[in-house]
């Protein structure tokens, strides 16, 4: 097979029966993919470009898989050939040894943002505000730094040693956050309707 650099690569008849991803109902990853999909195919302004090529796609998937990271260790263990997954994932992978190889695709990769909170209404708001406090400490930081690629605290560069890109090298797509949220349970029905037969039992 030739290596695949873009989303249109996996929709090429060559692929048919290699691939497998996350299914969207059940892994964060999943969704992440499928409404960075439709967001840069124009569903927010009413296109169905997204939903033509989540298709188009299909014809290739062999199963939607019912977490992110299964993908990216059927396909560095050689039971499937392209695990559509993330990156954290796939660098732990070859960093364990496994003969795998990551692509960002072309078009953009969704991404997600990690983030601490304090939640209104919680039953232990100080430990709450001590937690926070701590975790955007110098020491935080420098922990985080040995797992991440990126810490957000000036002056600390991170230790990982994880074969992963600079962010710079990837293109991201173009992530609406709150629409993704608020049309969640519209976006499932519809790709359940569309795609069900092919996902892993629950």
């Amino acid at each position: 097979l030739t290596m695949p650099t873009s989303w249109a690569d996996l929709a090429k008849p060559e692929y048919k029966g290699e691939i497998i991803m996350p299914n969207p109902a059940s892994s964060g990853t999943g969704y992440l993919q499928v409404t960075s999909l439709l967001l840069m195919g124009g569903i927010k302004e009413g296109k169905e470009d997204g939903w033509n090529y989540l298709k188009q796609l299909d014809k290739n998937i062999v199963e939607y898989t019912n977490s992110g990271s299964a993908p990216a260790k059927l396909a560095s263990t050689g039971e499937v050939a392209i695990g559509i997954s993330f990156g954290y994932r796939v660098a732990k992978q070859m960093s364990d040894g496994y003969p795998v190889k990551m692509v960002f695709p072309e078009e953009g990769a969704g991404y997600e943002l990690e983030a601490n909170c304090l939640l209104k209404g919680a039953k232990n708001p100080e430990a709450a505000k001590m937690f926070l406090d701590w975790a955007i400490t110098e020491n935080a930081m420098k922990a985080y730094s040995k797992y991440k690629m990126m810490v957000t605290r000036e002056g600390i560069v991170s230790e990982a040693t994880l074969p992963l890109p600079k962010a710079e090298d990837v293109k991201l797509a173009k992530m609406d956050f709150d629409w993704s949220a608020a049309n969640k349970t519209e976006l499932m029905e519809k790709w359940n309707a569309l795609f069900v037969a092919k996902t892993t039992p629950l």
